[in-house]
């Protein structure tokens, strides 16, 4: 099938958000190779309020949805023909008419660590302060190091980084898939794996929505979706939903393929101060992955009963 018409690719202006969509670009190109040309793929900036709030965390702002929403209001437009996101930045809930119709092969979805001397999180010392921007990181800091001290690192890569540089704190955290994309590994000071850093829901995933109702938008998509990838990420997501996750909430989850083909989903459920953590784990079908995802996800909120409240900030 040949794409003759000009699609619009809606993204986030930052170096990583531009990384996505290209990387987005180039699987289309490759997928209908003779079929679709370059000049028929338009990456699209669109400003977000999450952009443009820098100073204070997003939880105050109105959370993680600000990431979108300006995009989301394009596409319903019909301004843009589908959008590039991180799936860590998307609401559970989406708007009437719109759909995630595509994931990518997920990226490694492990957080790092990166201290002004190169040392690890062990390494750190008494009283060392930790910036981070999300409340998960510091809840799961906290619970391994409650002599740590944390504060506000709002920012892109680059602006986090200088920050360090300049001394505004001794360690921040990172998403290791983000630092791949743009090609700044060698920051690393440590590789945290998910038992001592259980990853955000749908971290190092890129999704692409699009209206409910744009056939050929979907098969054009359909050819770069990733099914494992999907299952995955719908997997924590629908976990997320029954914990009416937010960022004024700290939850992990993350999702892998067993050796024998099931989905196993851990998540965690923590205090801001992470000084009580929950957790839960299960197995499910992979062709169910929101059946296992909603199972933890209730079991977590048992396990929490009335105290689920104390989890906010």
């Amino acid at each position: 099938m040949a794409f003759v018409k000009k699609y619009r690719i809606g993204t986030r202006g930052s170096p990583l958000a531009l990384a996505q969509a290209e990387e987005t670009r180039q699987r289309l190109l490759t997928a209908h190779k003779g079929n679709l040309s370059p000049d028929n793929l338009e990456i699209v900036v669109i400003k977000t309020t999450g952009d443009r709030i820098q100073d204070r965390a997003l939880s105050e702002a109105g959370g993680k949805g600000l990431f979108v929403k300006e995009i989301e209001e394009e596409l319903l437009s019909g301004a843009i023909d589908f959008a590039v996101h991180s799936m860590k930045d998307v609401e559970t809930k989406l708007p009437d008419g719109l759909v995630i119709d595509c994931i990518l092969p997920r990226e490694d979805a492990r957080d790092v660590l990166i201290t002004a001397n190169g040392g690890s999180l062990a390494d750190l010392p008494e009283g060392a302060l930790v910036g981070t921007s999300s409340l998960r990181r510091q809840a799961q800091v906290l619970n391994r190091r409650p002599d740590l001290k944390v504060c506000l690192f709002r920012g892109l890569v680059d602006t986090r980084l200088r920050k360090l540089r300049d001394g505004e704190a001794d360690a921040t955290l990172l998403a290791y898939a983000g630092l791949k994309r743009l090609g700044k590994e060698q920051v690393v000071s440590e590789l945290l794996s998910p038992e001592d850093m259980l990853p955000a829901v749908a971290q190092g995933a890129i999704g692409i929505e699009c209206r409910a109702d744009d056939v050929e938008t979907a098969a054009l998509l359909k050819p770069i979706n990733d099914s494992v990838s999907a299952a995955r990420v719908f997997c924590e997501r629908a976990m997320l939903a029954v914990l009416d996750g937010s960022c004024r909430t700290p939850i992990a989850g993350y999702a892998t393929l067993t050796d024998d083909g099931e989905l196993y989903l851990r998540a965690s459920l923590l205090s801001p101060d992470g000084a009580q953590r929950l957790d839960a784990s299960g197995r499910g079908s992979l062709d169910e992955p929101e059946k296992l995802g909603r199972k933890v996800g209730q079991e977590l909120r048992d396990i929490a009963g009335e105290d689920i409240l104390s989890f906010h900030i």
